[in-house]
């Protein structure tokens, strides 16, 4: 059998689904940021990648793996919008290059302002985004995690949080996708098995990543195993097509698009 080839995020945030994919005999795991995942997954370079929920409707045929994914029901602070001045101010946000779903889920509520939505700045990727000219700057991942808990962190706007304020929905960042045409079926139980490993480590990892980058020990594990969604279940079909239908409208993906969930993986959670 052909090994499977997976990408999954660089971020601490991705390793409860993803602990020990690698090892499988059958996978051939690698990282990159959403947006390259994204271009990978595109370009038939990858076969699965956890991935930038928003890409399920901006491409045909696509399927997702049901009930696991990177969720929040709740504040989540590895995604943030940092803001130089009160929000009613904002004018300018400049969009973390490495974005795609934060991006998205960011221009839909500020859209939603009483007043004119602000004007988001694309910067290169690579670039930091707040050293754009702009009132705001949206970070996500490890950096994000920085900046929040950093002593001289400025006033945030956290777009999963007023996301489930208004909708009463998890927000989902970024669930498996499957490519159109991949056999996934064979390999679901090694995705079930790295759910698993990966919801026994959450106090390993969070210690790694307090380590790794300095941050308290309390927020990390907090982070990981209150903020994060990893199960988000049922709700989870729900909460990715209210994205759409907010979405859409704005140009930001296609409204036509209904990809499936592979409910065989169900029978592997049991």
């Amino acid at each position: 059998m052909p090994k499977l080839r997976v990408g999954s995020v660089p971020y601490l945030v991705g390793r409860p689904l993803d602990l020990g994919l690698g090892d499988e005999p059958d996978i051939e795991l690698s990282h990159a940021v959403p947006a390259e995942l994204v271009r990978r997954l595109r370009g038939g370079e990858l076969d699965v990648a956890l991935v930038s929920s928003i890409e399920l409707f901006r491409q045909p045929d696509y399927r997702f793996i049901p009930g696991i994914a990177v969720a929040g029901a709740g504040e989540v602070d590895s995604v943030q919008l940092f803001l130089r001045k009160p929000l009613q101010e904002v004018r300018r946000v400049a969009l973390d290059p490495s974005s795609r779903t934060a991006a998205c889920l960011v221009q839909v509520l500020l859209s939603q302002k009483g007043d004119s939505p602000p004007e988001f700045i694309e910067v290169g990727l690579g670039e930091d985004p707040r050293q754009a000219d702009a009132d705001g700057w949206l970070r996500i991942g490890d950096p994000a995690l920085r900046e929040t808990y950093a002593a001289d962190a400025p006033r945030v706007f956290n777009p999963s949080k007023v996301w489930a304020q208004r909708t009463g929905l998890p927000f989902i960042f970024a669930p498996w996708i499957v490519a159109p045409g991949v056999h996934i079926e064979p390999h679901l139980a090694a995705f079930a098995r790295a759910r698993s490993r990966g919801a026994s480590a959450i106090a390993e990892l969070a210690q790694q990543g307090a380590t790794e980058w300095s941050l308290p020990l309390a927020r990390c594990t907090r982070y990981l195993a209150e903020q994060c969604d990893y199960e988000p279940g049922a709700s989870m079909q729900a909460a990715l097509y209210a994205f759409r239908d907010a979405a859409a409208p704005l140009g930001l993906c296609r409204a036509d698009l209904n990809p499936q969930p592979i409910d065989s993986f169900l029978a592997h959670r049991r």
